[in-house]
């Protein structure tokens, strides 16, 4: 099998599955415990702690585990829409994952206001879009994809932060796709909250985080027994947490090469394709994109036939965000920058990880191109069910 879906899930890396294993049986104690098994559970966890916040250059105290990046993103929305009901608006981008799209459309249904931030063709976010949404006095958050995951194009956040900061407004960024990819710095780029997700940087499913700058606004989605500093109620995770701490090691020991690495690999699947189908497109060529993901669109070739033929030769990839639900739906991403449905019926993504090697991807091409051939075939002469 050749995996080229990591932006789906990862697989998780062996040493963190190592790390977690003693936690699912002999040390099986509750954190918050006074006993020594549940002291010793305690230090596995902080130490898990300060391994996320050092790849977000962050404090281990503004470091919250929760399940993945989908509830992280709940939690901010429905806690801003708490802590500022004065303030009705959202600001949100148009090419957002679908846990942002769905919050926005809660907000709007509880009596919120929602406001968009338009991309440009190449799906970068606009930064006059943003100046031109934000209302100051009337903003309670901005949240917005840090790096797309259908195209992998890179938003400019240090100016978005400045700008929505300047307007009085909180920022939170949806960092899913960019954390263990890129090197991120909440310092450098001071956005109040942050979610990442464990399964995409080879941790296990089920395991995420959410970044709180110290004396950011909070309020809890979760209540109950006070875990997580009174953020996070319900005994922790624990076995996810020391895989997702031990991932988030790797993670940044890694960097940057292995961002170099799949960068290098992501182009050599792209020239490649592009050598023998000139009239494919690439999205978000030529802009910032995480090294990790493309995007293409191969006209003539519907998407959902191909991921069937590629399938069959074992070879795993999307027709997209896997995050909604396993069918394929047109492109909201492709729409918002200026695509139209048949052009994002024909659209593939490809997404690496640092597990991928060349002769994958070498091989990928073959069975791609073979593909595409393929199907261009059978479109082109006559129907199938024609008698």
């Amino acid at each position: 099998m050749i995996y080229l879906d990591a932006n789906a899930t990862t697989p998780p890396d062996p040493a963190a599955v190592e790390a977690m294993l003693p936690f699912l049986g002999a040390r099986f104690g509750n954190p918050s415990a006074a006993h020594a098994p549940g002291r010793q559970a305690r230090r596995a966890l902080e130490q898990a702690r300060a391994n996320v916040a050092a790849l977000l250059c962050a404090e281990p105290d503004e470091i919250v585990f929760t399940s993945g990046g989908t509830e992280s993103i709940n939690a901010i929305h429905l806690g801003a829409r708490a802590e500022w009901p004065d303030r009705p608006v959202l600001v949100t981008g148009a090419a957002e994952h679908a846990a942002g799209l769905e919050c926005a459309s809660r907000w709007r249904l509880q009596g919120g206001e929602v406001r968009t931030v338009a991309v440009d063709r190449q799906g970068v976010l606009q930064v006059e879009s943003l100046r031109e949404a934000l209302e100051p006095g009337r903003t309670a958050l901005v949240s917005l994809l840090w790096a797309n995951n259908e195209t992998g194009t890179i938003a400019p956040m240090r100016e978005l932060v400045e700008i929505a900061h300047a307007a009085g407004a909180a920022v939170h960024a949806d960092a899913v796709q960019a954390t263990g990819k890129m090197a991120l710095d909440v310092r450098a780029v001071p956005v109040d909250y942050l979610s990442l997700s464990g399964h995409k940087m080879h941790a296990p499913q089920g395991i995420g985080a959410l970044f709180i700058r110290r004396r950011a606004a909070f309020q809890p989605l979760l209540l109950g027994g006070g875990q997580e500093n009174d953020r996070r109620s319900g005994t922790e995770n624990l076995p996810g947490a020391v895989a997702l701490g031990r991932a988030a090691e790797l993670a940044l020991a890694a960097l940057p090469t292995a961002a170099a690495e799949m960068a290098r690999l992501r182009d050599r699947l792209e020239t490649g394709l592009l050598a023998s189908i000139p009239d494919a497109v690439v999205h978000g060529l030529g802009a910032p994109r995480l090294p990790n993901t493309s995007s293409i669109a191969f006209p003539g070739s519907d998407a959902a036939g191909l991921l069937i033929l590629l399938d069959q030769k074992e070879l795993c990839c999307s027709g997209g965000s896997a995050c909604h639900s396993a069918a394929l739906h047109p492109s909201h991403v492709l729409d918002a920058m200026g695509f139209d449905a048949a052009h994002a019926a024909c659209t593939l993504r490809f997404s690496l990880s640092r597990r991928t090697t060349e002769a994958e991807v070498d091989a990928a091409v073959t069975l791609i191109l073979s593909a595409v051939n393929q199907l261009r075939t059978l479109q082109a002469g006559p129907s199938v069910l024609t008698a």
